[in-house]
C-alpha cells in the first residue's frame, strides 16, 4: 500500500472511532451483561434440575423443559432490563438527581408495566409446561414455580436496595 492509501485509512479509522465506541458497550457494561447472562443460565439450570426432580421427568423431557424455559427467559430478558433501568432512575431521583427527577413517573409506570408483562409470561410459562401433565404434577409445577419466584425476591440481602447497594433499610424505620 502506498503512503497515501495508509493515510486515508488512518483518517477514516480515526473519524469512525467515536461511532464505534458509542455503538459497543463499555467494558463495565459488557461484564455486567455477561454476569447477568451467566446468572440467568445458572438459574435456568437449577430450575430444570428442580422441576425434573419434582415432576419425575426423563432426560428427553428435561431437555424439552430446558428449551421451553430458555425461550421464556429470552422473552423475559428485555423486561427485566426495563425494570432495572427504571430502578436506577428512581434511585437517582430519590437522591435528588435533577435529570432523573424529570423521569420519575415514566420510570415508575414503565417498571409496573414490565412487571405486569413478566407476570403474564410466568402464567404463560405455567400453561405451556402444564399442558401435557396430569393434575397432580400440575399442582407440583405450580408450587415449584411459586417457590422459585419467592426465592428470587428473597435473594436480596437485608439492608441492600434492589441494585444490591448497602445502606438501604427498605423503608422500615
Amino acid at each position: 500500500m502506498t503512503t497515501r492509501v495508509r493515510t486515508r485509512m488512518a483518517v477514516m479509522m480515526l473519524a469512525l472511532l467515536p461511532w464505534v465506541a458509542v455503538a459497543t458497550p463499555t467494558g463495565r457494561e459488557a461484564r455486567a451483561e455477561e454476569r447477568l447472562e451467566r446468572a440467568e443460565q445458572r438459574h435456568r439450570l437449577r430450575q430444570v434440575l428442580e422441576l425434573s426432580d419434582i415432576l419425575d421427568l426423563d432426560n428427553a423431557q428435561a431437555l424439552k423443559l430446558e428449551e421451553t424455559l430458555q425461550r421464556f427467559d429470552e422473552r423475559r430478558r428485555p423486561l427485566r432490563k426495563q425494570v432495572r433501568e427504571a430502578a436506577r432512575i428512581l434511585h437517582r431521583a430519590s437522591r435528588g438527581d435533577s435529570e432523573a427527577l424529570a423521569q420519575v413517573d415514566a420510570a415508575a409506570l414503565g417498571a409496573f408495566e414490565a412487571r405486569e408483562r413478566i407476570a403474564a409470561l410466568d402464567k404463560e410459562l405455567y400453561l405451556a409446561l402444564a399442558k401435557t401433565l396430569p393434575q397432580e404434577k400440575r399442582a407440583r409445577l405450580a408450587l415449584a414455580l411459586a417457590r422459585s419466584e419467592g426465592r428470587q425476591k428473597m435473594k436480596r440481602e437485608p439492608g441492600k436496595d434492589s441494585l444490591g447497594r448497602r445502606g438501604y433499610d427498605g423503608g422500615m424505620h
